[in-house]
């Protein structure tokens, strides 16, 4: 049976203990900024809490890789990992099977018109094409959640992949254009935000359980 399970950090929620990081993990923190610094110890901190409970070891101990800006990856034979920052609040995704995550603020304002012509292939703006102002701004946001959540759960870039994605908004599947994949995210609204994910595991097993609000078990 495949194995998927999300937790949510909000922003209010008491920071995990910094103490389990590794050496390499404080060293990488120390290059950033002040502000990204703080998100990136708390994310690994989570990411180490987390694991230790669902794979029994002690949070130092995680054979966890995972430096500023890259996919974070586990030590073979134990699972895929994927987080996604959005403000102070976090996402964090751990599967058997590869897995990708993307979280944002439902209410995130942006140009969803400049965005859509820009990065969106012509059949799904046409798809869109017709909405008012807010409900495009909605399923532009909807359809770049789910995007990103597949383009990490390939272990792929933005840059390469994103034009390459097609979403249906009407049954909420996304294609590659260039090759033959299909997948239908799990995706859903947490407060004032909004998430997908994106793995196998999710279209075996439907909507994923999420550990929300955080708590410490």
């Amino acid at each position: 049976m495949a194995e998927l399970q999300l937790w949510f950090l909000p922003p209010q929620a008491p920071d995990p203990a910094l103490s389990c990081l590794s050496a390499q993990e404080i060293s990488w923190g120390e290059r950033l900024p002040p502000q990204r610094r703080a998100q990136y110890w708390r994310s690994r901190a989570l990411m180490r809490e987390r694991l230790a409970n669902r794979l029994g070891q002690d949070p130092a101990q995680i054979p966890l890789h995972s430096p500023p800006g890259e996919p974070p990856q586990l030590a073979e034979g134990l699972g895929w990992l994927s987080l996604s920052h959005a403000a102070e609040a976090l996402l964090l995704g751990w599967s058997e099977q590869p897995v990708g995550v993307d979280l944002e603020a439902a209410a995130r304002r942006f140009d969803a018109q400049a965005l859509m012509q820009r990065f969106f292939p012509a059949d799904e703006q046409r798809q869109l094409s017709c909405l008012a102002a807010e409900p495009l701004r909605s399923a532009v946001l909807r359809s770049w959640l789910a995007k990103e959540a597949a383009i990490k759960w390939r272990q792929r870039t933005l840059a390469a992949e994103l034009a390459h994605w097609s979403f249906d908004h009407g049954r909420g599947v996304l294609q590659h254009r260039l090759e033959s994949i299909t997948c239908k995210p799990s995706e859903g609204v947490m407060g004032p935000w909004r998430w997908a994910c994106v793995s196998e595991a999710a279209e075996l097993l439907g909507t994923p359980p999420i550990t929300w609000p955080f708590d410490h078990g």
